[in-house]
């Protein structure tokens, strides 16, 4: 072999051997179904009990939880006792989630961590060539979701976001009956999220509690004075998330979007809201609020309300047809030439035919079950096949509903409409918009520009 090529073959061996040892154990397996997949889980707080529930349930499916991390020792003390699942493991505690990444016994990482932290937290997981689980919203601003998108695609990583709905069989069926034209050509979808929240409560500085590292749980937001308000109202804080408009919202909008094929960014939204009831909190996110959005060569509408107070149901959801909660009225409606279709919780959907709204095909799950366990099942399935089209809630699709949620955001916060180029992902002649695609990052959680 001459030299020169010789010399090119030792560097593409070296090459090929260095991103072996950087890829786990289960991508370089074929994807046998026997593969043992171990996760570890970032974030102990309230939704990691649905994810512990899910994976707990998979042991014989030959997953298994290997190791915990929280930076709230407390949490991480308490684990074993607050999660029935996590009962008789042997776990690996870790309070710094870089070192559970490092940790190479484990193979994929789930989190239920707060808005602000997903973005930087998953793209670190990725580039330590793990497969990850990461709850919605994806992101707490647009141009963190196409870097999301960009570390999954450059290290090959697996990773899901927590819209379950696209995991729920019933809701699955709905959709397929929807395309195949159950209510004819469906021309508008709306949705909406109504529930009572009443008075969030104020910011009241105290020292931060023993165990709790705060510096880390601001991590790339603004730092901020430590209060019970901070830590435990988050959602309703803009310097950690964008509240209603993209908590729940951003799950029957991913419905929307799947039911109506819409694969792209809106080229247009208006949005209005703001804090008109209660007022005697300091969130700083609407309690109220409603957007509209258009799609390039698409002749349909869709719409979102959210309310925060006393408010009549819509289309007998929230009442004949409850929420995962009673009296609450969240879900979606798809419109269309034939009738129309609701879907009111994670696991059913009724059609009502023609002008009487004559009862159509419908099929629902007894006590509105939410529906994780398939949503983990198909996340372990793609991490073996090693195929992203096996995710039935892929990054960019998360990326795309969520940032949908952010342009109306935008749109509410400038008090006017924006009209926005999916291809670029930035607005269009609209340099005060185009400052709100993305935030300033506290050093050193920073979000790369290059992932």
């Amino acid at each position: 072999m001459p030299n020169s090529n010789r010399r090119e073959f030792l560097k593409s061996s070296a090459v090929a051997t260095t991103a072996a040892l950087a890829v786990p154990a289960i991508a370089r397996a074929q994807g046998s179904p026997n593969d043992r997949v171990r996760v570890g889980l970032v974030g102990l707080g309230g939704r990691m009990s649905s994810h512990v529930a899910a994976l707990a349930q998979m042991d014989k499916e030959n997953v298994e939880i290997v190791a915990i991390c929280d930076c709230d020792q407390d949490r991480l003390g308490s684990a074993a006792d607050r999660y029935p699942g996590l009962a008789g493991k042997k776990l690996t505690t870790y309070t710094e989630q870089r070192k559970l990444f490092d940790d190479k016994a484990i193979d994929a990482v789930s989190f239920a961590t707060q808005d602000h932290w997903h973005a930087l937290q998953t793209i670190w997981a990725c580039q330590a060539g793990k497969d990850v689980y990461v709850e919605k919203p994806a992101t707490h601003n647009i141009w963190e979701g196409r870097k999301m998108v960009e570390a999954a695609r450059k290290y090959g990583r697996m990773v899901q976001i927590g819209t379950q709905n696209r995991s729920s069989p019933n809701v699955m069926e709905g959709i397929r009956q929807l395309k195949e034209g159950v209510i004819g050509d469906v021309y508008m979808g709306r949705g909406m999220s109504y529930k009572l929240r009443g008075s969030l409560g104020k910011h009241a500085p105290r020292p931060v509690p023993k165990g709790l590292d705060w510096d880390a749980w601001v991590g790339p937001a603004k730092m901020v004075e430590y209060s019970n308000f901070q830590h435990l109202r988050w959602y309703w804080n803009s310097n950690f998330a964008s509240g209603d408009i993209a908590n729940q919202t951003v799950h029957d909008l991913d419905i929307i979007r799947w039911g109506m094929n819409l694969d792209q960014l809106p080229v247009k939204v208006q949005s209005m809201g703001g804090r008109y009831w209660p007022t005697d909190d300091d969130a700083d996110t609407p309690s109220t609020q409603t957007f509209s959005c258009q799609y390039a060569n698409r002749n349909v509408l869709v719409t979102f309300e959210i309310r925060n107070w006393y408010t009549p149901n819509e289309a007998n959801m929230g009442d004949k047809y409850p929420f995962v909660s009673p009296g609450q009225c969240v879900g979606v409606i798809f419109f269309g030439s034939k009738g129309y279709m609701i879907i009111p919780d994670y696991s059913s959907f009724y059609t009502f035919m023609g002008e009487n709204h004559e009862p159509g095909p419908s099929k629902a799950a007894e006590g509105h079950p939410m529906e994780d366990l398939p949503h983990f099942q198909n996340w372990v399935k793609a991490i073996r096949s090693r195929k992203a089209t096996d995710l039935n809630a892929d990054v960019e699709q998360g990326h795309f509903s969520t940032a949908t949620c952010h342009l109306a955001k935008i749109s509410c916060a400038l008090g006017r409409g924006v009209e926005f180029d999916p291809k670029t992902e930035r607005f269009v002649n609209d340099p005060e918009a185009d400052k709100l695609l993305t935030r300033e990052y506290r050093k050193p959680y920073v979000v790369p520009e290059t992932v």
